[in-house]
């Protein structure tokens, strides 16, 4: 089984090929909407849109599921989207990427354990992961 990757709501498969595919729409000016290939490798960061459609530097896009239309953006870590990722073993994990258009982040969750953290901007995000189990409460 090769690594799939989820909607966190309809749990639809949002790989297709060599892609993740999402629907993103500038925060800024919800005009400005398309789809975005993501690619699925972990700390690769290319994308491919339309070219009447692109992700600025520095701004943010709310991404939806393309199946079920549900926002991916997280509502518990500002910035960050989140979706799940189930590996060639079966194990699920929380994959969160920064939403800001340049910024480049994910972390790889199961559970309360990061599995693996990568991309220069990670720095931003760690005070969301970094905080001790009974601390988490109060996020």
């Amino acid at each position: 089984m090769a690594v799939e990757y989820l909607c966190k709501v309809c749990r639809g498969h949002l790989n297709v090929k060599t892609s993740i595919i999402l629907t993103a729409t500038n925060l800024a000016d919800r005009s400005q909407k398309g789809l975005v290939y993501l690619n699925p490798e972990i700390g690769n960061y290319t994308h491919t849109t339309h070219p009447t459609f692109s992700i600025k530097e520095g701004e943010e896009y709310i991404f939806t599921c393309p199946i079920c239309g549900a926002q991916l953006n997280s509502m518990k870590y500002l910035h960050l989207v989140r979706i799940l990722m189930k590996d060639d073993e079966g194990k699920e994990f929380n994959i969160y990427f920064s939403g800001i258009g340049g910024e480049k982040c994910t972390y790889k969750i199961r559970g309360n354990k990061i599995e693996a953290r990568t991309g220069p901007d990670v720095k931003a995000y760690d005070k969301y992961f970094e905080v001790p189990d009974e601390d988490r409460k109060y996020l």
